[in-house]
């Protein structure tokens, strides 16, 4: 058997379970989605959103990359961003990093990726230059890669909040709640390491006055 079957039959064992346990689960799925969350997380294909907060189907809107980027020239993200904070009325984005994440790893290399992921990974390398002699003065390796783990999600909250739809919501409906949050692939469990609410004020020259 071919892997890729594995995992339609893996499909069809999970749906039938679903269906014996709740008959109507699929068709009352099917006609609602009104999540509370937003995740941005990593691709990591250790790092599943539903299974590390315990949340079913429906109960999450999902957007992955690789290091849980808010990259402002990224129209796939600030599409998901604008649909859930706009359409979905979420109340709450996460951005969730992981130890261990192999971009951060890669960023901290100068190593040649070629263009499109250098092009990507150059991001990661700017949150590593303004926090430079923060993470240089961390002579573990390891323990460098974790810092900036946590320093890259701050940053990209920080990304999330200079966007015209964040602050459009912060000023219209008071919401969302903007969260930075580290997942522990040695133990399982999420750390918050940074959050912003709609009282917040950044720099004034990323604010808008006109929204």
């Amino acid at each position: 058997m071919y892997a890729i079957d594995k995992l339609l039959l893996e499909n069809k064992a999970w749906a039938a379970e679903k269906k014996s346990d709740d008959p109507e689960y699929f068709e009352r799925l099917s006609h609602l989605q009104t999540p509370k969350f937003l995740w941005i997380g990593c691709s990591d294909s250790r790092v599943p959103a539903n299974e590390i907060t315990g949340t079913q189907p429906g109960e999450i809107f999902v957007h992955r990359n690789i290091a849980n980027m808010v990259i402002h020239t990224d129209v796939n993200l600030l599409s998901v961003l604008e649909y859930a904070v706009e359409h979905l009325k979420v109340k709450h984005v996460i951005i969730c990093g992981h130890y261990g994440c192999g971009g951060i790893k890669a960023a901290m290399t100068k190593h040649d990726f070629k263009q499109v992921l250098n092009m990507w990974l150059r991001n990661i390398k700017d949150v590593y230059r303004l926090h430079r002699d923060e993470l240089e003065n961390i002579k573990d390796e390891e323990k460098r890669a974790d810092r900036l783990t946590e320093l890259n999600v701050k940053e990209q909250v920080m990304h999330l909040a200079k966007t015209s739809i964040i602050q459009r919501a912060w000023k219209n409906e008071q919401r969302p709640q903007l969260h930075g949050w580290v997942y522990g692939l040695k133990d399982g469990l999420i750390k918050p390491v940074f959050e912003m609410g709609a009282d917040t004020h950044i720099d004034p020259l990323y604010e808008y006055d006109d929204l």
